[in-house]
């Protein structure tokens, strides 16, 4: 009955499903002198966990204190920032000035336009009182 009721522990045990006391039991079992031969690997399990918890380590640990690293990201969040900011200005002056660029190219094209259209209109007009003066002259011819 023993045997059985200690297979069901390890099961237990096995799937952490046991109390304080069903362990302190399990490791009774084990660490006394009769165990069951299918159930050795557990033996040297538990008296493994017997002899370890007895274990302290007795060296002094220095710890030295850590430096403090969120001043350095303090300041590099607020440099990025900056920077961010920085770029975020130039770059609005740039586009500025390219759609200034824009509008005078703009204008340009349109008086440019506008002064080859007077251009040839004054062409015309030129020619037209060219013909005139033709005209007139060959009527003074005539009439002289």
């Amino acid at each position: 009955m023993e045997l059985a009721n200690i297979e069901k522990l390890v099961e237990k045990y096995l799937n952490a499903e046991t109390s304080l006391q069903e362990e302190a039991t399990l490791k009774n079992y084990f660490t006394g002198g009769n165990v069951a031969p299918h159930l050795q690997e557990y033996k040297y399990m538990f008296t493994y966990f017997k002899s370890t918890k007895q274990e302290t380590y007795t060296k002094t640990i220095r710890l030295a204190p850590k430096k403090s690293n969120r001043r350095s990201f303090k300041w590099l969040s607020v440099a990025a920032s900056l920077v961010l900011l920085f770029s975020v200005f130039v770059g609005k002056q740039q586009y500025n000035k390219q759609q200034e660029r824009k509008e005078a190219e703009r204008i340009y094209a349109q008086v440019s336009k506008g002064l080859g259209l007077l251009s040839s209109n004054l062409r015309k007009g030129e020619n037209a009182v060219a013909q005139l003066y033709t005209y007139e002259n060959t009527v003074n011819k005539i009439l002289k």
